[in-house]
């Protein structure tokens, strides 16, 4: 046999071996092969399982103002149980513009918006303040500018009268400047901003088909 044929099946005996062990190595293909699923993950025990706590669902309008296990939290429950169209956001809101109105009613003598507004007893307070004021021949500017706090404080709720009140304190902004009948300033000074500090409760009866409260009480 001659040399050049021994060199040919020498070659071909290591092709031979290669093609084995790449075999071996990548495995085979037979037309589309499916591909190889996928073991779902063994689930792990806990040693505590998770807890369910019994309850209702927590009531985000009274809890946003007021905590809802507190006196003014179980109030606002009651109320809302009464009135369903009842919202602490809404009254909480209205009580900003309410303030508004009844301070600039105040400071520019307009009984009629105080009226409106204010429960006899305090609206009576008022009317005899504007009125010395007059006596005096005093005048007022004033402008507003704007409210800083809005905080609810209180609230309570009478089963018998169906009476709520709901106390909130309040922190605006104003100028006002006080002239004599002369023109003479005797309070105050123009463009000086000053914080005015109040608390008030309104109240209204939740059975009734009117929704505006009253401003029932004043304080600072």
């Amino acid at each position: 046999m001659g040399s050049q044929m021994i060199q040919i099946i020498i070659l071909a005996g290591i092709a031979l071996f290669l093609i084995l062990r790449l075999r071996n190595v990548l495995g085979t293909r037979e037309g589309f092969e499916k591909p190889r699923s996928v073991e779902a993950p063994v689930p792990q025990h806990r040693d505590h399982p998770f807890e369910v706590i019994e309850g209702g669902p927590t009531d985000v309008d009274i809890a946003h103002h007021v905590d809802l296990d507190s006196p003014s939290g179980r109030a606002f429950t009651t109320m809302k149980a009464v009135d369903e169209n009842f919202s602490v956001t809404d009254f909480a809101h209205g009580a900003r513009a309410a303030y508004e109105m009844i301070v600039m009613a105040y400071e520019n003598g307009d009984i009629d918006t105080l009226r409106d507004f204010l429960a006899p007893e305090v609206y009576d307070s008022f009317l005899d303040a504007i009125e010395a004021r007059r006596a005096k021949g005093y005048t007022v500017e004033a402008q507003f500018a704007g409210v800083r706090e809005v905080k609810i404080i209180d609230a309570s709720f009478d089963d018998v009268s169906r009476e709520a009140d709901i106390t909130v304190r309040f922190l605006g902004e104003l100028t006002s400047v006080v002239k004599d009948a002369e023109g003479r300033i005797v309070e105050g000074a123009p463009g000086e901003l000053k914080q005015q500090r109040d608390v008030w409760t309104f109240s209204r009866d939740m059975s009734s088909q009117d929704p505006n409260w009253l401003l029932a009480g004043t304080g600072g």
